[in-house]
């Protein structure tokens, strides 16, 4: 049972309906500050005033640095005002996409919503700031300060790369073991991605998100890969439909329409083992999707795809075709590599290249990409 203080101590604030009074000493381990969300025992020097009714407490310095308006923030540029709702309305934050319980900072007029957390916490692009709050996250986030936070080689949840000094990194402050964001990588992603919506997920918006922390793998929906539960993740934030996106699947590289089909394919370059629908060759590289139908297209095997091109690798202009080369064609053997002439990695001799006769010069499609996707976008009569 917390205690209020024997000292005569009450303050009226702006966040609360009700009279605050000095919360006793030796109780503030029990309860946890409802602006920065810390126990209250975390700052032994602070002093801690509660409605006991309400179970809402406050730091003495987070009282102080509260403001009743927010002008020019850096995430939205009308003036946002503190406001406490009422508990039969739900509101959803604009920055993190988490529902909102009673307190917050608004722009009515455009139907913006932030936490005050959210709205007042220093954020990943502040240099100087060894705590920070970021939407993708629920939790504070604090700066790794020595080699012995990182443990054993823990990877960003953004890049996936492992985390090394002099790097900066943050890690969740409290029980996430697993969450680690490189600076950089917590800058670029954006604030708004999940009022964005996909053209693989049409229906609903999605959000960059932890996905829960367990055995069980989830697989993206537009490329078939696994899910690591440890990265970050463009999800689907209704219930019904389970919809996951890599963060690097969520970047679409084109979409177009093809004649006789009703949606957008969009141009994908990580795949699984598709086979494409014009051809029956597997997609190794680049492939046209259709997630909602489950067809799927090389780039080049589109009939209005480009039959000549001219690229920077090669003096000639190059043809579309299959290889010349019989041997390629009729080879079954799992060790025969065939390579392409720009990037002079493997390729798969079963697709379709581009071709210069006079110097048997090869270039697989993935790295003519440019050259092909400006053609169907300047001939969108697919």
């Amino acid at each position: 049972m917390v205690e209020y203080s024997d000292e005569e101590c009450t303050i009226q604030h702006f966040t609360h309906l009700h009279p605050l009074k000095l919360v006793d000493s030796n109780q503030k381990d029990e309860v946890i500050c409802s602006i920065c969300e810390e126990l209250c025992s975390s700052s032994p020097s602070n002093s801690t005033y509660g409605c006991m009714e309400c179970k809402f407490f406050l730091h003495k310095s987070c009282m102080k640095s509260i403001p009743r308006q927010l002008i020019n923030h850096r995430i939205h540029p009308c003036t946002l005002i503190f406001n406490i709702t009422s508990p039969y309305y739900h509101f959803e934050c604009d920055c993190c996409g988490e529902r909102i319980d009673f307190r917050m900072f608004s722009c009515r007029a455009c139907n913006f919503d932030l936490h005050v957390k959210c709205a007042i916490f220093p954020t990943i692009d502040n240099e100087d700031a060894k705590e920070i709050k970021h939407f993708c996250h629920p939790h504070t986030l604090a700066l790794v300060k020595n080699d012995e936070e990182y443990g054993s080689e823990p990877r960003c949840v953004a890049c996936a790369e492992i985390c090394l000094a002099p790097t900066p990194t943050f890690r969740c402050s409290r029980s996430c073991n697993h969450f680690f964001l490189h600076q950089s990588c917590g800058v670029k992603l954006p604030y708004k991605t999940y009022k964005i919506k996909h053209p693989s997920h049409p229906k609903h918006p999605l959000t960059i998100t932890s996905l829960p922390y367990n055995d069980h793998i989830r697989t993206c929906d537009v490329c078939f890969r696994g899910i690591d539960s440890t990265l970050l993740a463009d999800s689907c934030r209704e219930s019904e439909c389970k919809f996951n996106l890599h963060l690097d699947c969520y970047n679409v590289l084109l979409s177009i329409m093809f004649s006789g089909h009703q949606h957008l394919l969009t141009l994908l370059e990580k795949t699984p083992d598709l086979s494409c629908h014009l051809c029956g060759v597997n997609c190794c590289n680049f492939v046209l999707r259709c997630v909602s139908c489950d067809i799927n297209m090389h780039l080049q095997c589109l009939p209005s795809a480009p039959k000549t091109i001219k690229h920077k690798s090669h003096l000639h202009p190059l043809t579309l075709t299959n290889s010349p080369f019989e041997y390629e064609l009729n080879s079954n053997e799992e060790n025969d590599e065939f390579y392409c002439d720009v990037c002079e990695q493997k390729r798969n001799q079963r697709e379709l290249i581009y071709y210069c006769a006079e110097c048997k010069f090869i270039a697989e499609v993935k790295c003519v990409i440019l050259e092909v996707s400006i053609f169907l976008l300047l001939n969108l009569n697919i």
